[in-house]
C-alpha cells in the first residue's frame, strides 16, 4: 500500500482495470453525471499525455485556479509552517474550493456545474486539517506529540513518510484516496474507527 502516495501517476487501459469497482460508483465515479461529456471516467480530473493513454496529474484546467489565495490554518500551538495549499492538495481543491467548474474540462459549451456545498470545503481552510507543510522527524521532535514519519508504521506495510506523504509533505492524499481503493464511503485510506487515521500521525 504504500504506492498510494503517488495514486495520481498511472498508466490506464481502462478505468475498471486499475480503479477496479472500489473507483467505479465512488464519490468520484462521473461517468453517469449529465454534465461529463467524456466517455471516459478518467478525463474529468486528467489529460492524455502525446494522445496516448497515459495520465498525468493534471488536471485540464490547472492552470485557472493558481490564483485562487486561500485562509489557511494557523495556531499558536502549531510547529509547522503552513502557507498556500500545493501540488496534489492544490489539485483536489481545484474542484473542492468551490472556485472551478466540475465540467470545466474538455473544450465544454454547455452550463457549467460546481460541486454541491456539502462537497465544497471553499476558500477559507481554517477549519480544516493543515496541508501541503513538510512533516518529518524535526517536526515530530519540535511538536512531540506527532510520530516520527520516517521511523513510525503507517499501518499499510512500511512507513508513514513511504505511505502517506509525498516529498516528506502531509497532503489531502495522506489522509484521502481519490481512487478509493479501500472503498469506504468517506474515501479514506485507513478506516477511522476509534481515531485509528489521525492516531497515526497523532500520539495521543
Amino acid at each position: 500500500m504504500h504506492c498510494l502516495k503517488k495514486s495520481f501517476v498511472f498508466i490506464v487501459l481502462t478505468a475498471s482495470v486499475v480503479f477496479g469497482q472500489s473507483f467505479i460508483n465512488s464519490p468520484h465515479d462521473f461517468t453517469k453525471k449529465e454534465w461529463n461529456i467524456s466517455n471516459n471516467p478518467c478525463f474529468v480530473c486528467h489529460t492524455r499525455a502525446n494522445g496516448g493513454e497515459k495520465y498525468v496529474k493534471k488536471p485540464l484546467w490547472e492552470h485557472n485556479y493558481q490564483q485562487v489565495s486561500y485562509n489557511v490554518y494557523q495556531s499558536n500551538t502549531l510547529n509547522a509552517k503552513v502557507g498556500q495549499p500545493t501540488g496534489i492538495s492544490k489539485l483536489c481543491l481545484s474542484c473542492h474550493d468551490g472556485t472551478i467548474a466540475l465540467n470545466n474540462f474538455g473544450g465544454n459549451t454547455g452550463p457549467l456545474e460546481y460541486i454541491d456545498s456539502k462537497n465544497k470545503i471553499g476558500v477559507d481552510l481554517r477549519d480544516s486539517h493543515p496541508v501541503s507543510f513538510t512533516y518529518d522527524s524535526k517536526l515530530a521532535q519540535e511538536d512531540g506529540e506527532l510520530y516520527d514519519p520516517s521511523q513510525s508504521s503507517s499501518g499499510l506495510g512500511a512507513t508513514i513518510q513511504q505511505d502517506l506523504l509525498v516529498d516528506n509533505q502531509l497532503h489531502c492524499t495522506s489522509c484521502h484516496d481519490v481512487h478509493n481503493l479501500m472503498g469506504n464511503d468517506k474515501m479514506l485510506v485507513i478506516m477511522n474507527v476509534k481515531s485509528r487515521l489521525c492516531l497515526t500521525c497523532h500520539i495521543k
